[in-house]
């Protein structure tokens, strides 16, 4: 797969029941007041290291803010090998409001 997809918190919630993996591009100060509980933060700094370890063949979800800043970050990790990526429409806003159990901080 050398593209992305759009997915809902409801389909990007199954895919993490299944396994899938989940990265946070907000912030370091956004992501430590709450995040996706699992949810790894990636930046410029760290990119390597994770590209280092991650299994590309695990479905990778995106999150950012609002859901617009994760899609050229998922075409941009899609185009580096990995087999399923997905962009989380709404970002960490629209999750909060629907998975408020599903938040943890730092």
């Amino acid at each position: 797969m050398s593209d992305f997809q759009r997915i809902s918190p409801q389909q990007a919630n199954q895919l993490l029941e299944q396994g899938a993996a989940l990265v946070d591009i907000r912030d370091p100060q956004s992501f430590a007041l709450g995040h996706i509980s699992n949810a790894v933060r990636l930046d410029n700094d760290n990119l390597p290291g994770y590209l280092a370890t991650a299994n590309k063949h695990t479905p990778l979800i995106i999150c950012c803010y609002h859901g617009n800043s994760s899609q050229p970050a998922a075409a941009y990790l899609a185009s580096l090998g990995f087999d399923q990526v997905y962009s989380l429409d709404g970002g960490f806003e629209l999750w909060r409001q629907q998975y408020p159990d599903a938040i943890q901080d730092s």
